[in-house]
């Protein structure tokens, strides 16, 4: 990959840049996160790269002619981190389903993003991926998906190779948006993969400079507030995006729409921005389907310029065909079987400005998408499940297990709840299954009891992830809970709540159609008159 960028400065009082905010009238509303200092830059790359891709799917054959559009699209490395993930097995059809991961680059490279995106006196700094979201088209075609993580939940990202430096970072645990200063958009996707279990196609980045092109390029998108709105610098909460509108609805485009999409104190917290952004996705996409450019020739060739000049892919999707291909696979799903998420997530206990992923209610939109269940009440499941696709997951494994006997297995007991206590016992009842299973090398550990809502089995690296997924196999755990973590140094079956009793995994219900957690915030595509409220101490 060709494009670099650098890390905006931290926060006021936050070594990490977290968010930050006063106290007293100006702190967020309950329950919801505070606003940071200066975090309101970094919002609208994904919704733009999307754009890109939609309009490449609108534009027809006569995007092939301009052949030095290829010449526009930067290239880099699909995958650059340790990571595995298996494609999901065909539907009836031999169809399968395709995941594009959207990354918005935090890039101060250009004298553009400065000014766009300020920090300049942090522009050789690593960049972040502030925002990441993947897109989920289902199998069948018929569906699409939307998933969004908010930049501050901590999770295992792993060893990655930078692809243009060679530089080499080892595995960390980390808020996720440090992933692309961490090996490009390849560690981002690699991290993505193993926080899942969901094999992810292809990525695309796009950078401040690249975000207002595209912008101005759609000619204007439809956004509402049900108050007035001017997302301002106030006492001790310095920065915002300087969005001022009255409250109803108002089309913006070019710095306008960056500013909407920047803007995050005015509406309280990084989640809620989230929503924002799926709103004008949403009315974006409406909009480009509502549009004729076929017949406009000019307008066509500014579309096609913007998207490609905007862009960074993985270089197995470096080319117009292919993004033309892409698009046309996703101009087919129609708005009302679109669904924006945001992934469930809870307060880090060891930094309540960081999250991570809310237990049960991730792993079922996670599961969700590995077993291409709609997001939607109209659909069904078109694709096999981790649990029936364990076997020949672990098959395909680049790294054969060691014979049962030499595998050393540590069980944890982690059956506490939220509601109920830990079963005394546990570790010990799985460590001697396993040895009746033939590992011999099986051990409880003794340690007190944890609280786990799923079970998993993790591993230390690479050359452990073989005898991971035989331990798994032979427990009936579905290799998508095999997850490479830097907590353990060594195979490790954490059992969770979902494991109370008996000596194999129980089965767990196959998720449904439209049955996605209600803090997923899900946003159906063909709604329309949705509106953001603002937060009160940004009404004016």
């Amino acid at each position: 990959m060709t494009r670099s960028g650098v890390q905006e400065e931290p926060g006021p009082g936050l070594p990490d840049g977290g968010p930050q905010a006063p106290d007293g009238a100006n702190g967020p509303p309950e329950g919801g996160r505070r606003p940071s200092a200066g975090r309101g830059r970094r919002a609208l790359r994904w919704s733009a790269t999307t754009l890109a891709v939609l309009i490449l799917g609108t534009a027809g054959a006569g995007y092939l002619y301009y052949e030095h559009l290829n010449g526009n699209i930067e290239k880099g490395e699909r995958s650059s981190g340790d990571s595995e993930a298996h494609k999901a097995e065909p539907n009836a059809a031999g169809q399968t389903p395709l995941n594009i991961l959207l990354i918005g680059s935090d890039s101060r490279a250009s004298d553009e993003n400065v000014k766009l995106g300020g920090g300049r006196d942090t522009r050789g700094n690593p960049p972040l991926g502030d925002v990441q979201m993947l897109i989920h088209l289902a199998a069948d075609r018929e569906s699409a998906a939307v998933v969004s993580i908010p930049r501050d939940t901590r999770v295992d990202i792993p060893r990655c190779e930078d692809p243009e430096t060679g530089d080499t970072y080892p595995a960390t645990n980390d808020i996720i948006n440090t992933s692309l200063g961490r090996g490009g958009p390849g560690c981002t996707l690699a991290a993505w993969q193993n926080l899942t279990g969901v094999y992810i196609d292809h990525w695309m980045t796009i950078d401040f400079a690249g975000v207002v092109s595209m912008a101005d390029a759609i000619g204007g998108v439809e956004v509402c507030v049900n108050q007035n709105v001017w997302d301002r610098p106030l006492p001790g909460v310095p920065g915002g995006s300087g969005l001022k509108m009255r409250a109803g609805s108002e089309k913006v485009e070019g710095e306008r729409a960056l500013q909407w999409l920047r803007t995050r104190h005015a509406w309280g917290s990084d989640l809620l921005r989230a929503r924002a952004q799926h709103m004008y996705m949403n009315s974006m996409i409406r909009t480009l389907r509502d549009q004729n450019v076929f017949t406009d020739t000019g307008r066509l060739t500014d579309l096609a310029e913007a998207a490609t000049t905007s862009l960074t892919v993985s270089e197995e999707i470096g080319s117009v065909k292919k993004l033309y291909d892409l698009g046309m696979q996703l101009k087919t799903v129609p708005p009302d079987r679109i669904t924006m998420t945001t992934l469930p997530t809870v307060e880090d206990p060891q930094n309540r400005n960081h999250l991570l992923p809310a237990g049960a209610g991730a792993e079922q939109v996670w599961a969700m998408l590995r077993d291409d269940v709609a997001f939607d009440a109209k659909g069904g499941a078109s694709g096999k499940s981790g649990k029936d696709g364990s076997k020949a997951a672990a098959a395909a494994s680049g790294d054969p297990a060691a014979p049962d006997g030499e595998i050393a297995v540590q069980v944890r007991n982690a059956t506490r709840s939220a509601t109920l206590g830990p079963v005394g016992g546990r570790a010990a009842a799985v460590a001697g299954t396993l040895v009746s299973k033939g590992f011999t090398r099986a051990a409880p550990d003794t340690s007190a009891a944890l609280a786990e809502e799923r079970t998993e089995v993790r591993y230390p690296g690479a050359a452990s992830r073989g005898d991971a997924q035989r331990v798994a196999e032979s427990l009936g755990i579905p290799v998508s809970s095999v997850k490479q973590s830097t907590g353990v140094s060594g195979v490790t079956v954490v059992v969770g709540a979902d494991w109370r009793e008996g000596t194999a995994y129980p089965e767990q219900p196959a998720p449904e159609a439209g049955d996605l957690p209600e803090d997923a915030d899900a946003l159906n595509g063909s709604e329309t008159g949705t509106c953001m409220d603002v937060y009160e101490p940004y009404r004016w």
